[in-house]
């Protein structure tokens, strides 16, 4: 089992997210068209939203996701809040997670997986703990652990003991666990943003260091069940 187990993680982890990321592209094509074209009509240029994040150990890749804001400013030339550029296409796209599909290039390309810690923005680096920056010890994902444990509605500090979880337990059966719960998370709508936020407010640093859920001596599992389900 556990030579399975190190098979997984050394190959057939990639392996399985090449395969499902390629046949996904050919397949959803007509969708991703689809889209693409509604977001030109509705809210215009730019299509694609590109961002620099950081991917496995933490080097910086270009993550591709769907627009869903305008490119509104004001008078200072400073983008609007975030839930003023937020179209009524943009927020059908992010409930549905449509706007995530591009990331399956991401997946192909090897810079993401399709389950690991989601990809945050890379001013986020300098404010994580020693601890929280394990989260990086495994490619990002297009769901994770934390996004089928309430997603956007989690605090931050849950959602990185989470993920620091995924990293040190992350299997071929946990992974398709999280596949599984990911298309129940979809169909439900649930946890998209936080309350009063278009997605989450942003993360300005630990409360505290040492945020991990403590092990149980001899099992590696976590006595919070919160996080190990």
């Amino acid at each position: 089992m556990k030579f399975v187990q190190r098979m997984y993680l050394a190959f057939g982890k990639r392996a399985m997210d090449f395969v499902i990321a390629l046949f996904a592209l050919v397949f959803l094509l007509p969708l991703l068209v689809v889209i693409a074209f509604s977001i030109l009509f509705i809210q215009g240029r730019p299509v694609f939203f590109r961002q620099s994040r950081p991917g496995l150990n933490a080097q910086l890749f270009k993550m591709i996701k769907f627009c869903t804001m305008t490119e509104d400013r004001d008078a200072e030339g400073n983008f609007s809040r975030d839930a003023d550029r937020l179209t009524w296409l943009g927020r059908l796209l992010r409930s549905t997670s449509l706007d995530e599909l591009p990331e399956l290039w991401n997946v192909l390309r090897g810079e993401m997986s399709l389950v690991g810690p989601r990809p945050l923005l890379a001013e986020y680096l300098g404010r994580y703990t020693e601890e929280q920056m394990r989260r990086h010890g495994v490619r990002p994902g297009i769901t994770g652990w934390a996004q089928v444990n309430g997603r956007n509605t989690r605090s931050w500090e849950d959602r990185f003991n989470m993920d620091v979880w995924y990293v040190e337990n992350h299997s071929f059966r946990l992974d398709l666990k999280i596949l599984l719960l990911t298309i129940w998370q979809v169909a439900a709508r649930k946890g998209i943003s936080a309350h009063g936020h278009a997605t989450m407010p942003r993360f300005t640093g630990a409360s505290h260091s040492g945020s991990r859920p403590k092990e149980d001596s001899g099992t590696g599992a976590p006595r919070d069940k919160k996080y190990g389900g």
